[in-house]
């Protein structure tokens, strides 16, 4: 199953950019065990997307909770299934 953390920022931007390398770390992390997350910030200040796969909801939410940047409380975000209906296999 395929999942989507949209995220908005809530602390100053020299904060929130202490965590961008143990971030991208974890995205990483995330794509060697097989997750095939991307990640990526809107064009405009505040915020961003993290799409990836899990096995389950709850496997979802165990994901989006070793997320530095939730982990730093530096941004709020929904999580959300997201059902592919063409492009992919679903």
């Amino acid at each position: 199953m395929w999942f989507v953390k949209i995220e908005t920022g809530i602390v100053p931007k020299p904060e929130f950019d202490r965590y961008i390398p143990a971030h991208k770390a974890y995205v990483q992390d995330l794509i060697d065990r097989g997750h095939q997350a991307k990640t990526g910030y809107w064009g405009e200040y505040g915020g961003g997307m993290m799409l990836f796969q899990a096995d389950s909801l709850a496997e979802a939410e165990q994901i989006v909770a070793a997320d530095p940047l939730i982990q730093n409380h530096c941004v709020s975000y929904k999580l959300h299934e997201w059902r592919i209906t063409l492009g992919g296999n679903y």
